[in-house]
């Protein structure tokens, strides 16, 4: 699978948050046969990239002191141009700050942000490092998708900030599902979850992986920790599941390698 053609406003990467670092590693060696690698202490923060047959694909952050309290969690990164005019669009249109923009040395710049649905997501404005390397198979990510409780406001506001050319492909009255971009060609979608999403569950972006066999992986996931949310299940797009690692994170797997959820 050739490098993905990320472009502005694109997912282009996605993170771990979590409280064990170690346990993270093991369980997602195991499951998607990642390999890892830890960063400067000093320079980096102790940020562990993974990879999938020598390309990255994703990050680990071990929780800092100061978000003892925040669940591990996984999060998905859009590409920007700039940073720092991204932050003031976001501010702009009814988003929240949650982290300034800052330097990440050699690599790029990041920031964090909400959306006015009160989905927590990044931004990567990229040098050195790219983004992911690999998507759309095994053991990579396949599709991001925002769970908003205020699907309006939220499609609104991607369009508004990032530039998003979508494409409604539903609006029925239970289901709500917007693309950026269409058909094949789509990189990430937005479905309204006020109908589904508890009330104490906020709006949230999830990241589906590409597995090989949806419940060989639901087994092997379950013995070494995990919890199933949902279980696997065909969808139009593939069997899909959504489990919580060891951990409490959550996040999609899904058998089909082609991009779409």
């Amino acid at each position: 699978m050739p490098t993905p053609d990320i472009h502005s406003g694109d997912p282009c990467w996605i993170d771990l948050m979590t409280s064990d670092a170690e346990k993270a590693k093991s369980f997602y060696s195991e499951l998607f046969g990642w390999t890892f690698e830890t960063g400067d202490q000093e320079m980096y923060g102790g940020y562990i990239s993974a990879a999938k047959n020598g390309k990255a694909v994703a990050g680990i952050m071990p929780k800092q002191e100061d978000q003892a309290g925040m669940p591990d969690a996984w999060s998905t990164y859009l590409a920007a141009e700039n940073v720092a005019a991204t932050a003031t669009a976001v501010a702009d249109h009814g988003g929240q700050v949650f982290m300034e923009p800052m330097d990440v040395p050699e690599q790029g710049q990041m920031a964090f942000f909400g959306d006015p649905a009160g989905a927590a997501f990044g931004v990567w404005q990229r040098r050195e490092h790219q983004g992911f390397q690999i998507a759309a198979e095994p053991g990579a990510p396949v599709w991001h998708e925002l769970h908003a409780k205020d699907y309006p406001a939220a499609v609104r506001f991607y369009q508004d900030v990032f530039g998003w050319e979508t494409e409604v492909m539903s609006d029925a009255p239970d289901f709500k599902y917007t693309t950026l971009g269409a058909g094949d060609a789509a990189r990430a979608g937005i479905i309204d979850a006020s109908l589904f999403l508890p009330e104490q569950i906020p709006s949230h972006w999830q990241v589906y992986f590409g597995v090989e066999d949806t419940d060989a992986a639901v087994d092997k996931a379950v013995s070494m920790g995990a919890s199933v949310l949902e279980p696997a299940q065909d969808s139009p797009f593939g069997r899909v599941a959504t489990l919580a690692d060891p951990t409490g994170a959550t996040f999609k797997i899904i058998e089909a390698v082609s991009q779409g959820a």
